[in-house]
């Protein structure tokens, strides 16, 4: 590839940032809007326990296809995969909005499994675009992966300001959260759709991301060779020698990173083992009543989306993996807090216990995802992305999982 103009590698960078941020926040939208609305759901299924079976029927979904996909990562196109996970999340939330407005917001086992599918289909969305997205990202600069996953966790933190807009709009109107959620799934299904439209027509017509698609490929990528040999760029995969360059495998990369893997586990673990369930159902009755939860929820997503951009002062972003670890390990100490504060403390201690477990989630995550890639080439820091967010969904299905135990003793 050739590459005459020297500031060809930084035109597009703010816009791509920009939307960057907006894929990943599109990335966890519809979800998050599911994880939301769980005291409707609470309403509706109040027998089912919504907010952990809904995550545990994602988490298989996601993680089995992320699996696949990281697996036969460079020989699929990239660009497709992303794009039809950010389709299938339009579907999928479309397809919520008009279960609900065709039951006309009424429960019973019928609806509550057409929305488990629903769940399973945002796993299986989830797994193309997370991994597909981190591991395109991981090869471009790193203020991109920040900015997406500063998206995602945004996704949380604006979805619970409209949970909480749309509960405060029709609380005291009939059939107010019926009302609300229909509001919230057309915002949410609006959304998608947008995502679909940047990445199909915004994105790849940036300079920047036109220069590092065909840098990967020139490196010896597949992932994106066919779309830039339409755009009449030529990518000879070989190096100053003329030899063909060639990557490292998977499985190598996973045991030169393994500590980053189970970090991205551990940390995902401990915090799907107490959020959203935990919050939802097991924090007791205070005086905030049923605007309780949704506080708790908000001021997780908030903090989420505060520790993501923290690492954004170098002075205070962690990159020793020793220390990376040792702190990610030291979050355990969450378990005994949350159930000590829930059992005897206040209102007050749980918000601030809840904003520390948002916090440091967000924080360690980008500390993690934006250190692990440094001194590979494009096609290998493209695969250790997938392979890390699979280790990182790993972490979320034992967390959901882990979450049920907080049940032991309350008629289970």
């Amino acid at each position: 590839m050739e590459n005459s103009d020297p500031l060809r590698p930084t035109e597009g960078k703010f816009a791509a940032i920009v939307v960057c941020w907006l894929l990943g926040n599109g990335c966890l939208f519809s979800w998050n809007s599911m994880l939301t609305i769980e005291d409707y759901y609470i309403y509706l299924f109040p027998k089912y326990h919504p907010s952990r079976v809904l995550t545990l029927v994602y988490q298989p979904f996601a993680v089995g296809t992320l699996a696949i996909l990281a697996y036969k990562e460079n020989k699929i196109n990239t660009r497709i995969r992303n794009l039809f996970g950010y389709t299938l999340f339009f579907i999928s939330s479309l397809a919520v909005l008009l279960l609900d407005l065709v039951t006309s917001g009424k429960g019973g086992l019928g609806t509550f499994v057409g929305v488990c599918m629903v769940s399973g289909a945002f796993g299986i969305a989830d797994a193309h675009t997370q991994g597909g997205m981190v591991g395109e990202l991981s090869y471009m600069l790193p203020e991109f992966i920040q900015s997406f996953l500063a998206g995602a966790a945004a996704s949380g933190a604006l979805t619970s300001a409209l949970r909480l807009i749309t509960k405060a709009a029709f609380e005291n109107s009939k059939n107010g959260l019926h009302k609300g959620a229909i509001l919230f799934f057309s915002i949410s299904t609006f959304f998608e759709l947008l995502c679909v439209l940047l990445y199909a027509f915004v994105f790849p017509k940036l300079p920047i991301v036109k220069y590092y698609r065909s840098k990967v490929a020139s490196e010896g990528s597949n992932t994106f060779s066919s779309d830039l040999a339409e755009d009449g760029i030529k990518t000879p995969r070989v190096n100053e020698e003329g030899k063909l360059l060639e990557r490292k495998g998977t499985k190598q990369l996973l045991l030169e990173n393994i500590d980053y893997a189970i970090d991205l586990f551990l940390i995902y673990a401990l915090t799907l083992s107490i959020f959203p369930g935990f919050l939802s159902e097991d924090t007791g009755s205070h005086s905030l009543g049923t605007w309780y939860a949704l506080v708790l929820i908000a001021m997780y997503n908030v903090c989420d989306l505060i520790g993501r951009y923290i690492p954004l002062l170098k002075s205070l972003k962690l990159e020793s993996r020793k220390m990376l670890t040792i702190v990610i390990v030291s979050r355990l100490l969450f378990v005994p807090a949350f159930y000590f504060t829930a059992k005897y403390g206040t209102q007050g201690w749980m918000i601030m216990l809840t904003s520390l477990l948002g916090l440091t989630n967000g924080y360690l995550t980008v500390c993690v995802l934006t250190s692990a890639p440094k001194g590979y080439m494009g096609p290998e820091q493209n695969a250790l992305g997938n392979v890390l967010v699979l280790f990182l969904l790993g972490g979320i299905f034992a967390g959901v999982t882990l979450d049920w135990l907080w049940l032991i003793g309350k008629g289970w």
